[in-house]
């Protein structure tokens, strides 16, 4: 029986969907892959559910048909400016002067303990790292000798309405949605080399509708935010800065949109459609660099607001990796550049390999890191998954029953 992984990233633009199959040595071969538009989505958000179905389904389909089989439980990729992140901190006495497993849980749970609202729900617990006795930046306790085991951990929760509705979306599409997986955690195991988590990087998701930032530090995540604004926002300034459609000012961005004039020649045009069946016109590039270079730099600004106030800003001591959509756009990472004053680079989905040409790029960085996740955490489509679930589940009780009795 072939072990079979989905992985369905909805965004504001578009669905990607893809399908994989886990070898035994833990490798992932891509068996297909579907795209669809999408306008069910503002921000990040459904807002619209037929719409939104329908997309998810026509890229499914895609995807089914290119890889020959049927998919199953899938992991789905959420994001919008509802997520929330918080880090927080647990303490337990550890018995029998040894670290165990369920010591771990037991602590892992203490930091857990925090007030969250009743209308959100809890999406990851990533530990960031432990301390015994005095100890402190242990990342593996098992087997240590001590009394006292500390853990800091990060949690980023969800609007709880906000994922039903997206879970409803997929299942609508006859699609089971076993997991939903923060798209930017998703893109940064597509996109970032380990020596980069361990040195510090912020992995900044520009999307269509919002723009999602996490930041790793020593191997572990130390901060994530989603700020309300994407590249949506850059196809609005163009149609209403040009007066031309949105579905005409969307075409201008992909194929002549620059985030600065510092990479515009001056004898540079660009066609733009009329509005009302007037004549087309043209325009110097260098105008269209003036339209978009103040909200990419809004963009960047946040984000960097973000990363100070959070105190993770002085930790990038690799600099800040973009991914997403708008990222393509000409300039954007010597912007990025001058922004942050930090190194930059283009994210690609180097970690999931054998990759065709045609998503070897950053917007689908996001899919990509979702199937990996899919792999790492046994969410098999023809319900192997759950035999890896029941087995993890099986091993924590008779854990516990030999501590207790």
């Amino acid at each position: 029986m072939k072990n079979i992984l989905s992985a369905v990233d909805v965004g504001t633009s578009k669905v990607c969907v893809l399908i994989g199959e886990l070898a035994a040595d833990g490798s992932i071969t891509l068996l297909g892959h579907g795209i669809a538009p999408c306008n069910g989505l503002r921000k990040g958000v459904v807002v619209n559910i037929e719409a939104t179905v329908e997309a998810i389904r026509a890229a499914a389909t895609e995807a089914e048909t290119t890889a020959g089989v049927r998919m199953g439980a899938a992991v789905v990729g959420i994001a919008g400016a509802h997520i929330r992140g918080l880090n927080s901190h647990g303490i337990v006495a550890v018995r029998g002067g040894e670290v165990g497993g369920r010591d771990v849980e037991r602590v892992i749970d203490a930091a857990r303990a925090v007030a969250i609202p009743l209308d959100r729900q809890v999406l990851h617990t990533l530990p960031q790292q432990y301390a015994v006795d005095d100890q402190e930046g242990v990342f593996e306790p098992v087997g240590m000798a001590g009394v006292r085991l500390e853990a800091r951990i990060h949690i980023v929760t969800a609007a709880q309405s906000y994922a039903q509705n997206l879970g409803k979306c997929c299942e609508r599409a006859s699609i089971t949605p076993s997991e939903m997986v923060f798209e930017p955690l998703a893109a940064a195991d597509a996109a970032l080399f380990p020596e980069e988590r361990e040195l510090g990087v912020a992995l900044i998701d520009i999307g269509g509708g919002a723009t999602g930032v996490i930041v790793f530090h020593n191997g572990a995540v130390m901060h994530t935010a989603v700020l309300p604004i994407g590249g949506n926002h850059l196809t609005s300034d163009i149609a209403a800065g040009l007066r031309t459609p949105l579905s005409d000012a969307e075409r201008i961005k992909l194929d002549y949109g620059v985030a600065t004039n510092l990479v515009v020649g001056n004898d540079e045009m660009v066609q733009v459609p009329g509005v009302g069946g007037r004549d087309p016109r043209s325009i110097p590039r260098h105008l269209l660099g003036e339209i978009l270079e103040p909200r990419m730099e809004e963009i960047f600004a946040m984000a960097q607001r973000e990363l100070i106030r959070s105190g993770v800003f002085d930790s990038l001591g690799s600099g800040v990796v973009l991914v997403g959509g708008t990222s393509l756009l000409e300039g954007t990472q010597e912007l990025a550049e001058r922004i942050f004053n930090l190194p930059v680079r283009r994210g690609l989905p180097i970690n999931l390999k054998g990759l065709p040409e045609v998503l070897m790029k950053p917007m689908y960085t996001t899919a990509a890191g979702l199937l990996l996740h899919a792999a790492a955490s046994g969410v098999i489509g023809n319900g192997a998954g759950k035999n890896k679930r029941w087995g993890r589940l099986r091993s924590r009780v008779s854990d516990w029953m030999r501590e207790f009795f």
